[in-house]
């Protein structure tokens, strides 16, 4: 069991600016991991991931990689579709070369068909990993549950999907989990369903979230918001990942990233666990 907790982008109270400057505040803080964020575009060079890789390895901190967000790999546009599979492939060409755990993306939307959707985006995520395969490289694909109605991305979609590939594993996003569900999660649920997949390890993200109801049991996140201030309820989930004693890193999509970071961290040390044990 080993739990990695740290934020998604860098550290708002780091001293030094950019991301080696963040992970040396991740290892004064005592967080383990951080994800880096491709938002608008993969700004980041092969030279600098590398760099980015090394610091990170010394310093013992586990890194993930957010593709950007300009991706429908269901789209009915071909060059929408080929551009959303180069964002993908330059983030997993990056996170690669810096040792990532995982490249995550929000696949795509349903448009008027979500069977075709769902094709779709199986023939693109298959043509990746044929790609990550050929190169070698040790980064996984992970599909992000999302938050909205007319995102192709349930849990049921994505567990499906992994069950089918190699090298593609799920993002469990609580938050968008639960904004989706109109208000309502049921963690000792999701991580049963997830065991059909036999995962080693998981990659979540955490935040407290704004949502509109769309009807009773559905609903659209609007933005993320701090722990304290909306749900999900993280206590509930530190309890189920300790009751079933997993391999599991949270990264923290709060507004106030790092900081809620070390709320987490508290809440599983007031439970029993301690940080920094084999």
């Amino acid at each position: 069991m080993k739990i990695r907790l740290g934020p998604a982008g860098n550290c708002i109270s780091a001293e030094e600016k950019g991301t080696t400057g963040s992970l040396k505040r991740i290892v004064k803080l005592g967080l383990e991991a951080q994800e880096i964020e491709f938002v608008r575009n993969v700004y980041m060079s092969n030279k600098m991931a590398k760099e980015v890789g090394k610091v990170a390895k010394e310093l013992k901190i586990e890194l993930s990689v957010h593709a950007p967000y300009y991706i429908n790999l269901s789209s009915s546009e071909k060059i929408k579709i080929k551009a959303s599979k180069k964002r993908i492939l330059d983030s997993l060409e990056r996170g690669n070369l810096m040792g990532a755990t995982v490249v995550v993306v929000h696949a795509g939307y349903y448009g008027k068909n979500k069977e075709k959707s769902s094709e779709m985006i199986f023939d693109a995520c298959k043509d990746l990993t044929s790609i990550i395969k050929k190169k070698g490289w040790k980064t996984l694909l992970g599909l992000e549950t999302t938050g909205k109605q007319g995102q192709w991305g349930t849990l049921d979609e994505i567990i499906n999907l992994c069950r089918k590939l190699k090298y593609v594993i799920p993002c469990i996003d609580f938050a968008h989990l639960y904004a989706r569900q109109g208000g309502q999660i049921n963690y000792k649920e999701v991580f049963n369903k997830l065991k059909v997949l036999k995962l080693k390890k998981y990659h979540c993200h955490f935040s407290g979230i704004k949502y509109s109801l769309v009807r009773i049991g559905d609903g659209n996140e609007r933005y993320h918001l701090q722990m304290k201030e909306a749900g999900p309820d993280f206590k509930e989930l530190a309890k189920e990942i300790l009751k079933r004693k997993l391999d599991i890193t949270i990264i923290s999509e709060s507004p106030i990233l790092e900081q809620d970071s070390l709320l987490m961290k508290k809440i599983f040390e007031k439970l029993g666990y301690k940080f920094f044990s084999v």
